[in-house]
């Protein structure tokens, strides 16, 4: 193949990272926007040794499974990569993904229940952070196109609630108006580097925060008065100071403006309280059915010690809280760890206490004061746990072990693990947290095989 040649292709499957997969002469060649059943003609743009990449030059039979896209910015914006498929295509496709990771990576071969589909497919997400940057003169917020910093513009993306995108309008016509210049990457110059925009379901209330490259913008108390006239959920309006070069979104200080500096939620029956920082699943609904498919494998009893790892703000540990005798939640982020110790006194929660730490450290600490947990939950960053922290959870002898993961890839390898220490996987489920993207939730359980 060439660069610019003209290929016919049958699409067969959609990869992990949403670009679908043809072949044409024995070359896997990656499409994106194609759904599995395309007949089309692809013009190749990288051809590499043993791939290639192609887009889509025409269409010339359609598969059963696409549909039109309904956001006008879809082939631009980097987010829903899966959007022209039918959400009941892309919940098979998405379980798939799972069990090709468990068998490919993990070795692992369970019987998937039936995957778990999302209450809402549009609208879903409570969180968004959008870069702000001047193009064509204006300031404008919007998503990075994908894999790159390349700004576009969106003015309403159907993942968000629509009242974000009326924040969004607000906040800029005010940096505009106040000739406030946006961040820059390339020379790390300007003030106002993010919106970051966050809404608890239950309650409706609404923080805005603001990521400065600074101590404070001109005119803060306008922006509140503009903000919370406009929108009476708008609870409590946040500046937070990142002066660092490079991706992360949010800094290490914060000034609060306008409430508290954080929001209300209300989360399998469990009051929760959220600072920007806490982590805390995007998707509501979703989440609240992880938990209930999570709480079913772990099944802690009345004497039971529950070590949730990785907790956040606590939300998963607590939701069990009611079965356990004890519950033991271990995360870094200090914000989140004030968070779970205030949302287990705010409920009540007597038998939950939370530690600042990291995992591995915090379990071998655990270890060393022979607390023995009857059952683990951990729910780690994209990356998985770490062989140290498995290692540790293990020679504590657990009954049960469940894994919550947002990488169905670093889940495998590390449900591998576990295995060679004698923790068999038993029972696994795919959870669509995340409609419309090519990210997905799941849950496993794992249990301890008796010598």
């Amino acid at each position: 193949m060439r660069k610019n040649e003209i290929v016919p292709l049958s699409i067969t499957d959609i990869a992990q990272d949403g670009n679908g997969v043809g072949r044409y002469e024995g070359m896997v060649v990656f499409v994106p926007m194609t759904a599995p059943g395309d007949e089309i003609e692809a013009r190749i743009v990288k051809v590499l040794k043993h791939h290639a990449y192609g887009i889509v030059a025409r269409i010339t039979s359609a598969s059963p499974h696409r549909e039109t896209p309904s956001c006008p910015v879809y082939k631009r914006c980097g987010g829903c990569s899966l959007q022209h498929l039918s959400y009941p295509a892309e919940l098979s496709l998405k379980s798939n993904w799972v069990r090709e990771n468990l068998a490919r990576i993990g070795h692992l071969q369970p019987q998937l229940e039936a995957p778990i589909p999302s209450p809402q497919s549009q609208q879903y997400r409570n969180k968004a952070q959008y870069p702000i940057r001047r193009q064509n003169g204006h300031i404008t917020a919007g998503f990075f196109a994908k894999r790159s910093h390349d700004l576009v513009p969106v003015a309403d993306c159907i993942l968000q609630p629509a009242v974000f995108a009326d924040i969004v309008g607000t906040v800029c016509a005010f940096l505009e108006e106040t000739g406030l210049d946006p961040y820059d990457e390339a020379d790390g110059t300007g003030l106002v580097r993010c919106l970051y925009l966050r809404r608890a379901d239950a309650t409706g209330q609404i923080m805005v925060c603001l990521v400065i490259n600074g101590g404070g913008i001109p005119g803060e108390q306008d922006l509140v008065s503009r903000l919370t006239a406009a929108f009476p959920a708008i609870a409590t309006i946040v500046l937070n100071i990142n002066r660092q070069r490079g991706n992360a979104i949010l800094g290490d200080s914060e000034r609060i403006l306008y409430g508290d500096g954080k929001i209300r939620d209300i989360l399998s029956g469990v009051s929760v309280e959220l600072s920007a920082k806490s982590f805390y699943q995007v998707n509501h609904d979703g989440a609240q059915l992880l938990y209930q498919k999570a709480l079913e494998y772990a099944a802690p009893q009345a004497d039971d010690l529950l070590l949730d790892l990785y907790c956040g703000a606590g939300t998963i540990g607590l939701s069990m809280a009611a079965q356990a005798g004890r519950v033991l939640g271990v995360e870094i982020v200090e914000e989140a760890v004030t968070d779970a110790r205030a949302n287990a006194a705010r409920n009540g929660i007597a038998n939950a206490e939370f530690l600042c730490a990291d995992a591995s450290g915090a379990v071998l600490e655990l270890q060393g004061r022979g607390i023995s947990p009857a059952v683990v939950v951990l729910d780690p960053p994209r990356k998985g746990t770490t062989p140290e922290a498995i290692r540790s959870i293990v020679e504590m002898h657990p009954k049960r072990v469940v894994y919550v993961s947002c990488n169905s890839a670093t889940l495998a390898r590390d449900c591998a693990l576990f295995r060679e220490y004698g923790y068999m996987l038993t029972k696994a489920v795919t959870v669509d947290m995340f409609p419309r993207t090519a990210h997905v939730e799941c849950v496993v359980l794992m249990t301890k095989v008796e010598e």
